[in-house]
This record gives C-alpha cells, sequence and structure tokens, in this order.
C-alpha cells in the first residue's frame, strides 16, 4: 500500500468511527470518488470492484465473530459470574462483566491477543517415564534416575498389576496418587492421560509441589483439550497432554482456514495455508517429526493434536480428527484467530456502581412477591379450600427453588428472579390440571376420594408432558446460551423440578389427609 491508501483508509476508519456505515463502503466510495479501482490493491486486475467489496466485508464480518469468540473464551477462564457479550451493529461488542474490581486487568483481557501455539507432543515412553517419577514422588518413593525405557511400562501396566495384588481403592490412591487421578488407557499406544473436571484442580496442585517440579523436566508441560472427551457420571473427562513448552510454530503464520468435508472420507477437515516463512519452517518441523503428533493450542488449552504424517510442503496442510463440521469451524476460527487477530479498542466504558444493581433485584423481588400474592387470591377465590392447599404448594414451590439455589450458593439475579416468575405459573397450571380434572369427577357423582384419584391420575400425563418439555427447553438453553440466558434456564429447571414434586406429592398428601379426617373440601 502506497500512502494514498494510508491517508485514505484513516480518513475513511475516522469517518467510521462517527457512524454505523461499513469501513468498506467508505473506503470504497473514497477511491471510487479519486477514481482508483480496488483491483489496484486488493485481488487480481480483473476482478470487479462490487466482488471485492463482498469479499472485504465477509473478511470484516468474519473478523467481528473471531473476536467475540475471543473474548467469550477469555472472559470464561476469568470466572466472570453471568457475562453479557453482545454484538451491536456491524463491527461493535458490549461487554457486561458484573462483579468485576479489578478493571484495567478487565481491559486486557478484552483487548489481549488470542495466543495460538504448534508445539510438540512428547513420545509415550518419554511421558510415561515422567509420569511414573511424579508418581513416585508423590507417593514418597525413591526412584533412580537411570530407569530404562522397559520400566516405563510399569504406568501402562498398572491394571494388572492391581488385579494381581487385589488392592483395593483406597491402597491403590496411597500407592499410585498420580495415577489414581490420571487414568492411563493400557490398551492404547499412547501415553495420554484423562482426568475428571472434579479432579483437574487437584492434579495441578499435585503437580505444583516443589519436590514434583523438581522431577517434571524444565522445557514441557501437562496441557487439557479444550472440552471433554466424554462423561462419566454428568462429569466431564479431559484428555491431558504432554508437551514441549516452547512452541515449535506460532499462530502469526496462518493466513487462512478453512473447515471443509473431506470428499474422500466424508470426515470434517479444517485446511489452513501459512506464509512463506511459516511454510518453510513448517516442512521443517514436519519432516523432522514424522510419526509425531503436534498440539494445537489456543490460550494454553488444546484444539487438537492430529498426527504427522508426512513431510508437508508449500505451507498447506489439514487438520483431521474433528466429530463434526461444528466442531471444524469453530477449529477454523481459533485458527484465524491467531493468525489474524483483528484489533480489539476500547471506546465507551461504564462502570454501574452496586446501588443501582441492587434496585434493579429489590423491584425485581417486589414484582415476584406481588405475582405469588395474586395468584394465592386468585387460587383461594376460585378453587376456595382446594385452592389455600395449592398455594401452600406454591409456597413450598418457591421455598425449595431458593434452598437448592443457596445449596449452590447461587447469586439471585434478575434473569434467576424471572425463572422463579415463570415457575410460579407452571406450578399453577399443573394445581388447575389436578382440580379440573377433580371437578369432572365430581360431577358425575364419584366421592371425593374417589375424585382425587382419578383427577390425580388423568392430570399426570398432561403435567408430565409440560413440564418435561420445558425442562428439555431449560437444558437447550443453558447448554447454549450464555451469561444471563444460562441464570434462567438454571433457575427454571429448578423451579420445574420443584413445582412437579409440591404439586403432584405435596398437594396429594395434604388432600388425602384431609378427605381422611373428613374434613369438606370444595373444588370451585
Amino acid at each position: 500500500p502506497d500512502e494514498n491508501f494510508r491517508n485514505l483508509l484513516k480518513e475513511a476508519m475516522d469517518e467510521a468511527a462517527l457512524s454505523e456505515e461499513s469501513v468498506v463502503d467508505i473506503f470504497a466510495g473514497k477511491l471510487s470518488a479519486k477514481g482508483i479501482r480496488l483491483s489496484r490493491y486488493f485481488g487480481n486486475v480483473r476482478e470487479e470492484d462490487d466482488a471485492i467489496i463482498d469479499r472485504l466485508k465477509e473478511d470484516a464480518e468474519d473478523a467481528v465473530s473471531r473476536a467475540m469468540e475471543i473474548i467469550r473464551n477469555r472472559v470464561d477462564q476469568y470466572g466472570v459470574a453471568e457475562p453479557s457479550i453482545q454484538r451491536q451493529g456491524g463491527r461493535r461488542i458490549i461487554v457486561e462483566l458484573p462483579g468485576v474490581a479489578r478493571e484495567e486487568e478487565a481491559k486486557q483481557l478484552l483487548q489481549g491477543t488470542a495466543l495460538l501455539e504448534f508445539r510438540l507432543v512428547k513420545d509415550p515412553e518419554f511421558t510415561i517415564n515422567v509420569m511414573q517419577k511424579v508418581d513416585e514422588t508423590l507417593a514418597g518413593k525413591v526412584f533412580d534416575d537411570t530407569t530404562s525405557a522397559d520400566t516405563t511400562q510399569i504406568a501402562a501396566d498398572t491394571t494388572a498389576q492391581d488385579t494381581t495384588r487385589q488392592l483395593s481403592e483406597e491402597e491403590f490412591r496411597k500407592e499410585h496418587p498420580f495415577f489414581a487421578i490420571a487414568m492411563i488407557n493400557p490398551e492404547s499406544n499412547l501415553a495420554d492421560a484423562y482426568v475428571n473436571e472434579d479432579n483437574r484442580n487437584r492434579l495441578q496442585l499435585m503437580l505444583q509441589r516443589p519436590e514434583v517440579q523438581k522431577v517434571i523436566p524444565n522445557n514441557v508441560e501437562f496441557v487439557y483439550d479444550a472440552k471433554p472427551i466424554s462423561f462419566q457420571d454428568g462429569k466431564g473427562i479431559y484428555r491431558m497432554y504432554l508437551v514441549n513448552k516452547n512452541p515449535e510454530l506460532t499462530g502469526g503464520v496462518i493466513v487462512d482456514a478453512l473447515a471443509n468435508i473431506d470428499p474422500n472420507s466424508s470426515a470434517p477437515i479444517v485446511s489452513m495455508t501459512m506464509n512463506s516463512e511459516g511454510a518453510t519452517e513448517w516442512a521443517r518441523i514436519t519432516g523432522a517429526n514424522v510419526n509425531k503428533r503436534i498440539a494445537i493450542i489456543l490460550d494454553g488449552v488444546v484444539f487438537s493434536a492430529p498426527n504427522v504424517n508426512q513431510k508437508i510442503i508449500g505451507g498447506r496442510s489439514q487438520i483431521e480428527g474433528m466429530e463434526d463440521l461444528e466442531e471444524a469451524k469453530l477449529l477454523e476460527i481459533v485458527l484465524k484467530a491467531g493468525a489474524l487477530p483483528a484489533p480489539v479498542d476500547i471506546i465507551e466504558e461504564r462502570t454501574v456502581g452496586p446501588s443501582l444493581g441492587e434496585d434493579s433485584i429489590n423491584n425485581g423481588i417486589v414484582s415476584a412477591i406481588a405475582g405469588f400474592l395474586i395468584t394465592v387470591f386468585f387460587l383461594i377465590l376460585y378453587y376456595q379450600k382446594s385452592g389455600s392447599v395449592a398455594s401452600l404448594a406454591l409456597f413450598f414451590t418457591v421455598l425449595f427453588t431458593l434452598g437448592v439455589m443457596a445449596g449452590f450458593s447461587a447469586t439471585l439475579t434478575l434473569p434467576g428472579i424471572a425463572g422463579i416468575i415463570l415457575t410460579i405459573t407452571m406450578s399453577i397450571d399443573s394445581n388447575v390440571l389436578i382440580y379440573e380434572r377433580i371437578r369432572e369427577e365430581l360431577a358425575v357423582g364419584k366421592t371425593m376420594k374417589a375424585a382425587i384419584d382419578s383427577g390425580y391420575t388423568r392430570a399426570l400425563s398432561a403435567i408430565i408432558d409440560s413440564n418435561v418439555t420445558t425442562f428439555f427447553t431449560g437444558i437447550i438453553l443453558y447448554q447454549f446460551g450464555t451469561g444471563p440466558i444460562q441464570g434462567f434456564a438454571l433457575t427454571l429447571m429448578i423451579g420445574i423440578a420443584a413445582s412437579m414434586f409440591s404439586a403432584l406429592v405435596i398437594t396429594r398428601l395434604i388432600l388425602d389427609y384431609m378427605v381422611f379426617k373428613g374434613a369438606r373440601l370444595t373444588v370451585g
């Protein structure tokens, strides 16, 4: 680009900062006004301006999407409760971080560039040897530094040894504290360990002990997959690798990445292209490490660890092993984020004091209480004595919901209050179904006890159907939503479970007890 290009681009960026118009459109207009074709700087000389503009807009759109992905990953790792990350217009991102006290640190978090690295995965013999030394150190054993490669198979044969010696689980944990947490598959030719998500922090503390650090070589470290490879009892199982600390290559050499379907295998792949410097270095790295694995690491977690099948020249390569195209697209974004980080500038910031948030919460609580009282009034007015029973069940529903949230130390937020309000309506819906069925049974001449039995039986399928459907909706919202949406979904799911228990168990017990005592019940 010449000086004229830089001046026009700066003018376009300054104008775009004061308007919602695309930088690409403003810049293209300025070039057109001076009679300069876009093909002078972009694409080939025969390409039309409209085609170039479309491609530049697509690149700009992609850059904003990658920036949002990076910001979301960093905020999640930062541990902010219920962050809100939304896109505004074509190129702006609104980030809300509740409860963050260190503002400068948060700014650096948002403006920092994602670090993409290509690191060599250590071979199985070396990895097992390191793991064995860590295990023996944690167990308080003395090992010989001259341990041969053959003795490194001890860890892989742990299962067979345990069977022979009939060690109890407690004895195994004492003798092999590392392998009790980081499990090895003895049937695999790899030395990757598998760690339950509940044990990751515990294992990290073990590895940080001074005596353990002494037996781990200074040039390697353990890293985890970005997401669990499977689940056990609802807990994620993460693969753990031993990799070089120093990267063989960084993401700055990636100029393009594309997720696609391999026409030969019909499996998802990600093709990547490097610049000339990266292509030369990549050829050297892959040629020297055939039949070894190279981990693709973003911000300290592994997104893929493909095996090098042959020397790769020309700066082009492809990554396999993704489960589906969506995972491949995510990896494409990760690769591009390292290769072409979009600049992120904070153009406006606001700090909301706790008093404003407290006022909003208080208003939400008042609204919830008002809704609860109005609902109770309607139930008693319409269903009379039975309405009082339903109101009591409604009280228990709210009490159970708040109790479960308190048990998990959850924070009551506005989305959570909204979930509780929706739970109240769901609970009333169940009671209305039951009472209407009871009224129908009474209308055909059944006794109150028989009407109650039949009413609950007839209403059960409709109650389960509506509540289970809503519960699954909550699961989807929690799985794919972020921040406030997850808070709303979690409260909704807890409330649905509580409302079903109250409607089907508590009200039934009270009504049966009243009938047993000979009380005169009225259902409308």
